[in-house]
């Protein structure tokens, strides 16, 4: 790895954006952008740590994600549940430590056995910390997040007067993560879509055109470039 340099973002959120329409001006199947936008992950995880980037987030499959068309999201469990187990393979060659976050009672009890196996086998692991975010919107963090306080709060383990917004980011489901410096969006959508919601409150945000399957570790570095020509201040004058 790289010399790591204070400049560099230590956590890059990325939604990973545009493999239909790429896969569309090819004259192929949607899924076919798909399952090369997953054989994409593993090339900018390689990147981004070599770089000296310690934490990754990716937007792999969102709460609204369940409104696509049938067909297209049964595609897309297949390919995440070949992705699982193929992860792990993945995160013992780059010595990477995997977490998946959001609902993840939402998802088959396969993919659920897939992600505690991928997870437990990747725990020790001091590389690149990978996160990601399936059957994830940032509403329904929170709501399950306040939930969770209202529950410790109705029990008497906590009284409404101790709630921080610490203790708020300690109920998330990134709770063991910083907050992103740099957040990443391809194929030019300017919106977050509900990815995040609490932790890009301080983010750098860079919009590429470039679609996520052609989104190579040239533009990484674009990326990383455009993060460090800005000046952070965080609300100071």
């Amino acid at each position: 790895m790289e010399e790591n340099n204070k400049n560099v973002p230590q956590h890059v959120a990325i939604i990973l954006d545009g493999n239909g329409r790429w896969a569309k001006k090819r004259g192929m199947p949607r899924n076919y952008g798909h399952a090369q936008g997953a054989k994409n992950v593993e090339v900018i995880c390689r990147a981004a740590y070599n770089m000296g980037i310690r934490y990754l987030t990716v937007y792999a499959f969102s709460t609204e994600n369940w409104n696509r068309p049938k067909d297209e999201v049964d595609a897309l469990m297949r390919l995440l549940n070949q992705y699982m187990k193929n992860c792990q393979k993945t995160a013992k060659k780059n010595n990477m430590k995997v977490r998946v976050i959001g609902d993840k009672s939402g998802l088959s009890e396969t993919i659920q056995r897939d992600i505690a196996a991928l997870e437990e086998a990747t725990k020790e692991y001091d590389g690149l910390n990978f996160t990601i975010a399936l059957n994830y919107g940032g509403r329904d963090e929170l709501t399950r997040a306040v939930k969770k306080i209202a529950s410790s709060v109705k029990s008497g383990e906590i009284s409404p007067e101790d709630i921080t917004e610490e203790m708020v980011s300690g109920f998330l489901d990134t709770a063991e993560l910083p907050d992103p410096d740099l957040l990443i969006r391809t194929s030019y959508e300017l919106r977050i879509s509900n990815y995040l919601l609490w932790q890009l409150a301080y983010s750098e945000f860079y919009f590429t055109e470039v679609p996520w399957p052609d989104f190579d570790e040239e533009e990484l570095s674009k990326a990383v470039e455009a993060y460090r020509q800005r000046d952070r201040r965080f609300g100071k004058v």
